[in-house]
Order: structure tokens, then sequence, then C-alpha cells
């Protein structure tokens, strides 16, 4: 599996450099966001821009991802989804539970504005 991971102080953005997130790639994928999240990595963004096809596995690994972010009070984006991803998404009817911005700079401010909420959301219940 291609991809390149970079970490920033706030988000770790993954890039998948692959066309294609099936049954052969989603065990892998799975792997590596399991690593991240127990390794610290609160928010994470997936640039999906590369990605022309996702499967049941692929879709099941983001939603393993999405577990993990809420799991650790964190935040999951997927970003820069082809329209044809996009419209599996919508028909799986995940578009209602997944962060989805169609850019990874939109992506990152939705992180930004995610962390602004949690933090006030913390003074007001001390």
């Amino acid at each position: 599996m291609k991809y390149s991971i970079d970490k920033h102080e706030k988000y770790t953005l993954l890039s998948l450099e692959e066309e294609k997130l099936d049954t052969l790639l989603a065990p892998k994928l799975k792997s590596e966001f399991i690593t991240l999240f127990q390794s610290g990595v609160p928010n994470l963004i997936l640039d999906m821009s590369q990605v022309r096809y996702v499967d049941s596995s692929g879709l099941s690994s983001i939603l393993v991802a999405n577990r993990l972010a809420g799991e650790v009070e964190g935040f999951l984006v997927l970003a820069a989804l082809s329209d044809h991803v996009m419209k599996l998404i919508t028909i799986s009817r995940l578009d209602t539970i997944l962060n989805i911005t169609p850019s990874v700079e939109e992506g990152i401010d939705a992180i930004f504005l995610s962390e602004v909420e949690k933090d006030l959301a913390r003074e007001q219940t001390e």
C-alpha cells in the first residue's frame, strides 16, 4: 500500500496514494489507523484525492478510523473524495456520520474548529 504521513501539532495527514481502496488494501489501512491512534494521534485527515474506487472493505476501514477517533475524542476528516467515492458514501448513508470536506485545506480548518469547540466546552464545564 502506497501512502504518506505528514504529522503536525494538531493533526496528522494520511495521503492514500492508491486508486483503489478494496479488500487487498483495507486490512493494511486498518492496521495503520490503529497504529496512529494508539501512538497518540487524535485528529486525522485522510486525503483520498487519488482514490477512484472504494468497496465495502474500504468503507469498513474508514468506519474503524472514525470509531477510533471518537474513542480518543478526536476527529476524522475525509478530504478530496472523487465523485464516485462520494456517491457510494452517500448511498450508504455514511455521509451523515463521517466528516467530509472538499479539500485537505478545508479538512484542516474543520479540525481547528473542532479543537476550538472542545476547548470552549471544557471551559464551560470548569
